[in-house]
């Protein structure tokens, strides 16, 4: 199984069919070759293996990114009790 943390579009790259994206603070260019649709600068994607598969709702994509935040949050204290 394999999981998608929604990224935010912030920067296109329109020659490449490109898109820099942010994933929790992680900054990385991805390829839109894969999505019909154009992508703009504060949209959400979902990534696999360095390409966007899914232009998503911004709404859906902070909901999944406080709970990822908070899984990790829960895995830190985890980490200190031990």
């Amino acid at each position: 199984m394999c999981l998608s943390i929604p990224s935010k579009v912030v920067e296109l790259h329109p020659d490449e069919q490109a898109v820099t994206v942010d994933t929790m603070g992680v900054k990385r260019k991805v390829s839109s070759h894969l999505l019909a649709e154009p992508l703009a600068l504060d949209d959400y994607v979902l990534i696999h293996i360095g390409f966007v598969m899914n232009k998503i709702d911004k709404a859906d994509a902070m909901e999944s990114l406080a709970l990822y935040k908070e899984i990790v949050s829960k895995l830190e204290q985890q980490e200190r009790e031990a």
